[in-house]
This record gives structure tokens, sequence and C-alpha cells, in this order.
């Protein structure tokens, strides 16, 4: 045991939602192997809190959605970051982490950089897509940026913003070779059947706009493959509710099967998934499921959105490759005579080579994301383990 397990390190964590709260887990794990006398305090989720981190405040405080929502909390919030950045101050720890949140947390980083604490920004916003600027205020208020894809250190080498690419947990904890026919046996599907997701997303909006156009993309699917199995993961009852409706008014014959979560399961037990844009399609990915991505918009919000995003894809699979190795079908695109023939196409293929795709983009960013953290953790702070 070396010299530097005898000092106590604190470090001040904040964590705003739910993914941050399992990176924070895995994080607080993986340094209080590498080093254990460590205090950690902060705004914690009851994962974090299990690993050990005192909560000053509970994580659901931040955890609102929807402008009209973090309007009715905006008082509490702020009065929550006022406190919570004297509070730091006072305490004066080896570091503060901003695990995501970046609207909460940047600020603070901010605040807590100019009072000399050290300060970490875990997970990248999208600076790489749009609102580019923003990552002058990153490189201003903190010392370092973890990132999950080797894209965005790309991006933040060009600014020469202090950046470490850990990978991405998610490839960490789903297998390389995923174990089709045994996860089709956990939910209950039969064998030998052609399978087939339907993922509208987890917003409200999502399941609007996407559910229509998916199920009847399904309904030609159906037509064309005779032994499909269709599975619709949701992310919660009022999705599920919000998708059954739809269901009833535009395809009520439709045999489909209805999983409460369990998006993971259903895309490893898949032949082929038809998705909304965002993480799900990197995790779609990684369990070498073949897809085709779709997304909606209000015109007004598309229109905004083609001004504002810089990368000239929208799937993360794709940004990855650096071309399109997974079809994208927006706006007006995105309807069931497109989407189904680019599914029909997929079923009908063996897709070797994409999955051999997936694969290499999985080996590229598997790299043990809780300890590359907690490595550059440590020596930001400048103790070894």
């Amino acid at each position: 045991m070396n010299d530097n397990h005898q000092r106590c390190l604190t470090i001040a964590i904040v964590a705003g939602e739910t993914s941050g709260d399992i990176l924070g887990a895995g994080l607080i794990r993986a340094l209080r192997a590498s080093y254990s006398n460590i205090r950690f305090v902060g705004i914690a989720g009851p994962k974090m809190q299990s690993e050990g981190c005192e909560a000053w405040y509970q994580m659901d405080e931040l955890s609102v959605m929807g402008i009209v929502e973090v309007l009715g909390k905006l008082r509490r919030i702020l009065s929550i970051r006022k406190d919570i950045t004297k509070r730091i101050k006072t305490l004066k720890p080896d570091l503060f982490i901003g695990i995501d949140a970046p609207d909460f947390n940047l600020s603070l980083e901010g605040k807590l950089k100019q009072a000399n604490i050290k300060t970490i920004h875990y997970v990248s916003p999208s600076v790489w897509a749009w609102k580019q600027k923003r990552v002058f205020k990153i490189k201003r208020n903190t010392d370092l940026i973890l990132t999950f894809l080797p894209f965005e250190k790309a991006f933040y080498d060009k600014y020469e913003v202090p950046c470490r690419f850990i990978g991405h947990k998610m490839a960490d904890d789903i297998a390389l070779s995923p174990d089709k026919n045994n996860m089709r046996s956990q939910l209950n599907i039969p064998q030998g059947m052609t399978v087939l997701s339907l993922l509208p997303g987890s917003r409200h909006a999502e399941v609007t706009l996407l559910s229509a156009p998916f199920l009847q993309a399904a309904q030609l699917i159906s037509q064309a493959i005779p032994d499909l199995h269709i599975i619709v993961p949701l992310a919660n009852q009022k999705r599920r509710q919000e998708f059954e409706a739809i269901k009833a008014q535009v395809a009520p014959a439709l045999s489909i099967q209805l999983l409460d979560g369990h998006a993971r399961e259903a895309m490893i037990a898949s032949d082929a998934a038809i998705l909304a844009s965002g993480t799900v399609a990197l995790e779609c990915m990684l369990a070498k499921c073949p897809m085709v991505v779709g997304y909606k918009m209000k015109p007004f919000t598309f229109w905004l959105a083609k001004k504002l995003v810089k990368t000239p894809y929208v799937s993360l699979p794709n940004i990855l490759a650096g071309k399109e190795i997974v079809p994208e079908l927006l706006q007006d695109d995105c309807n069931p005579q497109n989407i189904a023939e680019q599914i029909i196409r997929l079923l009908k293929n063996d897709n070797t080579l994409l999955k051999a795709t997936f694969l290499s983009l999985h080996q590229q960013i598997r790299c043990n994301a809780d300890q590359q953290a907690a490595n550059a953790v440590l020596a930001l702070i400048g103790v070894k383990p």
C-alpha cells in the first residue's frame, strides 16, 4: 500500500437522471477498487447511494423533462444549485464531477473552477451535432471532459479542450456475440419465427408521431414475410397506453407481443428492428440487430433542426462508421412503404457484412469505461491507484 492510500480523497459528484446514476455508481465502484479511502458527496440517485455516495439532495429533484415542468420547478432547481455551489466551495473537495445534465452542471462547474476546484464533465453534450459554440463554455468551465465515442474526442481535440475517450458503458454491458436463441426463450418467442421489433421511442411526441407509420409498415412486412413475429417493448405504462390507442385505430388486427421495458432483450432476440433515432440505435447496433431508423417531428421543429444540426447523419451507428450503414428515414421519408421496403430487404439478406461492421464498431468503444473514467479521475487529482 503506497502513501496515497493514507490520505482521504473527497469527490463531489452530481447526477441528474437515471442514466447518470448508473454511470456514477459504476465510477464510484471502480474508484473504490483502485483507491479505497474516498468520500463521495453531492446529488445522487439510489444506485450511487448504494455505492456509498452521501446525498445532499435526491437526484429526482433535478429529473424533470419538458419546458412546462422545468419552469414549474425552476425556482427550486436554482435554489439547489446555489446551495450546492456554496457547500462544495466550503468543503473544497479534491475534485467535482458533473455527470451529464449539462444545463445544471456546466454552470456549476464554472463557478467551482473559479474557486480553484478541479472539475470533470462526464458525458459530452451533442456539441459536435448542434450548438457547437457550447464547446467554448465547456473549455472554460472544465478541466477535463470524458467522452464515450471516438469522434467526440476528435471534435474536442480540434478546439484544444482537455478530453479523454473512455469508451461506452453500454458496449461493456452487452456481449460481443449476444445469444439470440436464449433471449427468444426468455421472452417466450416461438423458435423458428422471423422476429421484428418496433421501438417507437420513450417520449410522448415520439410515440405519437412514429407508432402509426411503424405499425402500418409492420402490416406490409407481415404480408411479405408470413412467419413474422412482432414484438414491441414500451418504456412505461403511459407510453404503452398511447401505443395501444394508436394500434386500435391503425392496425387493430395486427398480431403483436407487447413488452413492458426489455428493449435491449427485444433487439437481441430480433432479426430486424424499426426504431426511433437516439441512443437506442447504438444499443441496437451493439445487439447486432439490423435496423431502420425512422424519425418524425412537427414541421417547424424539423425545419429548425435541419438548420442547426451539423452532422450528415442522425443515427450513432452511421456517425461512428462515417457512412450510412443503417437506413435513415426522416420526416416525409418515414412512411410505411419506405420502412417496409427497407426491412423486407434486410430480412431477406443474411446481413453478414453489416453485422461484422457492427462488431468492429462495438470493439472500438468497448474499453471498460468505468475503469477508464476512474483512471482519468485519479490522474487529474494527481494520485496513483
